[in-house]
């Protein structure tokens, strides 16, 4: 692997690494943020609804933006509207109002959902220079990126720390981190991949021609469930400690990183496993385990058992975005129309999830709403041969 390709995968880390961070921070202060607005579950929930809003109208735009203009202007942009995304937030907490934090969180969801093609059509084409499963890695970072996030928020937490300014220096520290990243992502990656495999169609044909891929929308199917289970936890898990559970705040965000932390090792791993098992038996594998951690935490009265749980729902849930992107890139032609299509549908479950749990939970608990993820998961079970395989035989 030559410098300048070490400098990019560094790079992607990165880029990999700031939303985690960033998400964790303001997910692990959820039941502050709520307390200081005055707002129910319900209504909580509703605020989400940016996040969502935000996400699925990045991902839908995402895959034009970095055919025209290639993944280095999209993935900037969106890795500065999370940053700004923090600030807003923030802003939003110190001044007790909901529609400034749902604003906020709306910055965030275009940050996550605009730069998530174009990263991810770029970790796919150093997969292709280093020949090896790469992916998983990079949404590794991710994850740790949660880990970290989520330790300084309980920290945080249990010392009374003001949100306004835990989430500024966050993104003091994360606009750093992208002005040292973004130096070493080349451009017109993307925008020279959509002009060479479509010649003579049109980005918006192309994904007319690979929404007929039945094969393409099981994966589609694979990635809704596997990112509602992902989605929730990272909305939902310290309340559901908290209020379904009774765990004080402190250690709700405790069992939220603990989730993080699986979430971490297992995506640091799967790239090993699936060069050597193939990538369905892992697929499914992932399945099964976040649907018994997630059926723990619903039916189990322990909070200690229901704790330990949450750490087989992180790693079931780890694998399922990378994994199910990676089998959409190599599913067929159109590689970034293909990706962008599994992404939004994987979106979806974003845009859905938060404020439909919400308004479950506020009616049934927090507990009670999950089962609607549990039936998700057991249904990626059944259906993840279609991710296909990728074994030791694929990887040069």
């Amino acid at each position: 692997m030559d410098l300048a390709t070490r400098r990019r995968r560094a790079a992607l880390f990165l880029f990999f690494l700031i939303p985690g961070l960033s998400i964790s921070s303001w997910v692990t202060r959820t039941p502050d943020i709520r307390d200081q607005l005055d707002v129910s579950t319900a209504q909580m929930g509703i605020i989400l609804f940016g996040l969502s809003v935000g996400s699925m109208i990045g991902v839908l735009s995402s895959g034009t933006l970095v055919a025209r203009f290639g993944t280095r202007p999209v993935m900037g942009n969106a890795t500065i509207l999370i940053i700004l995304s923090m600030v807003v937030i923030g802003g939003g907490t110190m001044l007790s109002s909901a529609p400034v934090t749902t604003a906020g969180l709306f910055l965030f969801g275009a940050g996550m959902g605009g730069g998530e093609v174009a990263i991810n059509i770029d970790g796919a084409e150093v997969e292709q220079i280093t020949g090896r499963t790469v992916l998983p890695t990079l949404h590794g970072f991710f994850s740790l990126g949660t880990v970290v996030g989520a330790a300084l928020g309980i920290l945080c937490t249990a010392v009374s720390f003001p949100v306004k300014w835990h989430l500024a220096a966050m993104a003091a520290v994360t606009a750093a981190m992208f002005a040292y990243a973004f130096r070493a992502i080349p451009s017109a990656v993307g925008k020279a991949r959509a002009d060479e495999s479509q010649p003579d169609t049109t980005t918006a044909s192309a994904h007319a021609k690979v929404w007929k891929d039945q094969r393409l929308l099981l994966i589609g199917g694979i990635i809704l469930a596997m990112a509602l289970a992902e989605g929730s936890a990272n909305d939902w898990l310290p309340l559901l400690m908290v209020d379904g559970h009774g765990v004080d705040p402190a250690l709700g965000s405790a069992v939220y990183t603990g989730f993080a932390t699986t979430m971490t090792i297992g995506r640091f791993v799967g790239g090993f496993l699936i060069d050597r098992v193939g990538r369905s038996p892992v697929v499914r594998a992932s399945a099964v385990c976040a649907t018994l951690g997630i059926a723990v935490v619903v039916f189990a009265d322990s909070a200690v058992l229901a704790g330990i749980a949450v750490l087989l729902w992180g790693l079931g849930a780890s694998l399922g975005f990378p994994v199910t992107l990676s089998a959409a890139g190599d599913s067929g032609p159109d590689s970034a129309a293909r990706v962008s299509l599994v992404a939004m549908i994987g979106y979806v479950a974003f845009l859905v999830g938060p404020p439909s749990l919400g308004f479950l939970g506020d009616h049934y608990g927090l507990r009670v709403a999950m089962i609607v993820v549990l039936a998700f998961t057991a249904m990626a079970i059944i259906i993840a041969p279609a991710v296909g395989e990728r074994s030791a035989e694929t990887v040069s």
